[in-house]
């Protein structure tokens, strides 16, 4: 017999809800968290036992709840923030839906203590949503919500509770990102009794970054600020000499709001261009301001996921911005940071260092951790490894169409024919490869001195000693010369005498044939000729001779393992796998008249200091540095 329909109990439609808002612990302090900061909190303290399953405490100086409206708060979809339809379509809170108070009432056992200015207390206790005690109290004003025992009547959701570690790091990682999104509130971490995050609130945004990343990252991180027509910026980046092997170091605030956009990550690594590692990301705190019409914040339950509209016009505007701001910067790392000054991974990794939480450095300006070089040091996992592996970059180009024509400059000759003597011409002109300028970082003039081991170079000039790879160097000049050229005559065909016949597995093949077109796009013409045959007639004209064949397999070897290239990022890889293999091994001993000629065709391309793969070109020791290493300047002690 077929159940009658009927209404769900208020209960029952409750913890369905929860299982939408609430799906762990950190889910709870991140309802909290956020309804203290819309009621204007300057202070936030959250305490948790065993990660929070079995006890979240979270008490703010804010408005408070008035006495009388208590109890309609703890009704689904009661909320004072939304009155009519036009404000749906302008909201200015973190929270709104009206659903994650009595969401976490349905799971937990729910004390409220709150009072307002000048006005009697509340206490409120709940248990599984429903009402068992109601008194008047005295309270401070603000806001005291503890919620115990989670998730005690629906143990089916305990099953996808991970260990109290996990969830405690999820709890820490929702309150440093509270704390970097509002440097102005003081927030405060307590789990078991141990203090784990204290902040200021003093309104900086470096001490922020420098209480949840460290100092050492905070005195790396540049300041960068941009301003459209609809999009206002402004925050932090990292040196591309720090970075992480993973994106959650990037933090995304818009309009107060820390929010998920994979688009706009993507647009943040774009903007570090080449000078990345492959793998590796930046550490970025990005605030960004719009009109509250362009941003829907009303497509997900946890309000971490939002649509933006101009989304690609504001990717384009983070994207360049960061490229400007990193033209202005020395980027030749210092050998002592890299070598001589790990810290271990197990310090660096940590989101959290109670230590470097309580803001010592208080009376310490902005200022002072942008610029500041001195004793610094370079985790042990930003170490630089050897890397010849090809791969693309990790986010595609803003705008492809723009990329190719980006590099379509008049070139000139380099004055020799390079090491090899087949060497490609060096492109002198100020190509957009990586869209970065040397305008306000220009090259050092080196003076060339000798060679090690066949594999680096050593070169001075009035500030120090610098050590360069003699393979990255030679990589990163093929690489713009190659990418020029395949830019400016992609397209253009050069009959071959003889037709060659290319062989594929019968897996291979069918992928190729599926292909034709897209490899048609970038000028390799593939004909049928045999079951798994593939015939060409032609190829592109900037191609080498003698090396025509092996450049096309190598071509198709790549497209075949990245089938998803679009035709720019296909030229881009292209660029970089020939770079790679046709540059200088270690071990292959140069004259000094090639020595001295590679660092001036390094001096000559747009971005001298980072191989296309991100690895350093060269380094750097001081003079200074050299002195303390031989105890010519003794450190202060």
């Amino acid at each position: 017999m077929t159940p009658k329909i009927q209404i769900m109990s208020s209960t029952l439609a409750n913890q369905i809800a929860a299982g939408e808002v609430i799906e762990r612990p950190a889910s709870v302090v991140k309802e909290l968290v956020e309804n203290a900061i819309d009621a204007g909190s300057s202070k936030i303290e959250v305490f948790v036992e065993e990660a929070g399953l079995n006890r979240i405490q979270v008490i703010d100086n804010g408005e408070g709840i008035a006495s009388e409206e208590v109890l309609s708060a703890f009704e689904r979809h009661a909320t004072s923030k939304l009155i009519s339809n036009d404000d749906l379509f302008r909201i200015r809170t973190l929270g709104f839906r009206g659903e994650a108070l009595p969401s976490i009432a349905s799971v937990s056992k729910v004390t409220v203590e709150t009072a307002q200015s000048n006005k009697p207390g509340r206490r409120l206790v709940l248990e599984g949503g429903e009402v068992v005690e109601d008194s008047a109290a005295k309270s401070r004003q603000g806001l005291s919500v503890t919620v115990d025992e989670l998730f005690y009547n629906t143990p089916a959701r305990l099953k996808y509770v991970r260990t109290l570690k996990t969830e405690l790091s999820h709890i820490t990682d929702a309150i440093n990102r509270f704390a970097l999104a509002h440097p102005e509130i003081a927030f405060k971490l307590v789990s078991d009794g141990s203090v784990m995050i204290r902040t200021s609130g003093n309104k900086e945004q470096i001490q922020a970054i420098a209480g949840v990343y460290g100092v050492d990252t905070a005195r790396k991180m540049k300041n960068i600020s941009k301003e459209s027509f609809d999009f206002n910026l402004d925050g932090f980046i990292s040196l591309p000499e720090v970075t992480r092997a993973s994106n959650n170091y990037i933090t995304l605030i818009v309009n107060g709001r820390v929010i998920k956009n994979y688009a706009l990550n993507k647009a943040i690594v774009e903007g570090y261009g080449s000078t990345l590692m492959v793998g590796r990301y930046p550490v970025a705190v990005i605030k960004i301001t719009m009109d509250p019409l362009l941003l829907d914040v009303n497509v997900h339950p946890t309000k971490q996921q939002v649509r933006i509209s101009n989304e690609r016009e504001l990717g384009q505007l983070i994207c360049q911005t960061i490229k400007e701001r990193l033209s202005q910067e020395n980027r030749i790392p210092n050998a002592l940071e890299n070598v001589y000054k790990p810290q271990s991974r197990k310090q660096t990794d940590k989101m959290v260092k109670p230590e470097q939480t309580r803001f010592q450095f208080d009376r310490r300006s902005s200022d002072t951790f942008s610029d500041e070089s001195s004793e610094r040091l370079l985790e042990d996992d930003q170490r630089f490894t050897m890397r010849e592996d090809v791969g693309l970059s990790k986010a595609e180009n803003w705008n492809e169409e723009a990329e190719d024509s980006n590099f379509k400059e008049h070139r000139q000759p380099s004055a020799t024919a390079g090491l090899e003597t087949h060497e490609e011409p060096v492109v002198r002109t100020a190509m957009k490869i990586d869209s970065i300028s040397q305008t306000h970082s220009p090259f050092p003039e080196l003076e060339y001195i000798g060679q090690m081991h066949g594999t680096y170079l050593f070169a001075q000039n009035e500030k120090g000693l610098y050590i360069i790879d003699q393979h990255a160097a030679q990589e990163r000049i093929k690489y713009e010369y190659y990418k020029a050229t395949i830019s400016e005559h992609g397209t253009d065909l050069q009959e071959l005498l003889v037709p060659l016949v290319l062989e594929y597995p019968a897996d291979e093949a069918l992928v190729i044939r599926d292909n034709l077109d897209k490899l048609k796009e970038a000028s390799i013409n593939l004909e049928d000729f045999g079951q798994n045959s593939f015939v060409i007639r032609n190829h592109p004209s900037w191609m080498i001779a003698g090396q025509v064949e092996e450049t096309i397999k190598e071509m198709i070897d790549f497209f075949l393992a990245h089938k998803s290239l679009t035709v720019a990022k296909f030229r881009e890889a292209t660029a970089i796998m020939m770079s790679c293999k046709r540059s200088i091994k270690a071990n292959h001993y140069l004259s000094p008249q090639e020595g001295m000629q590679l660092l001036v065709d390094l001096k000559r391309t747009q971005n001298p200091y980072n191989c296309p793969h991100g690895r350093p070109v060269l380094v750097s020791f001081t003079t200074n540095d050299m002195e303390k290493m031989f105890k010519r300047i003794q450190d202060p002690h």
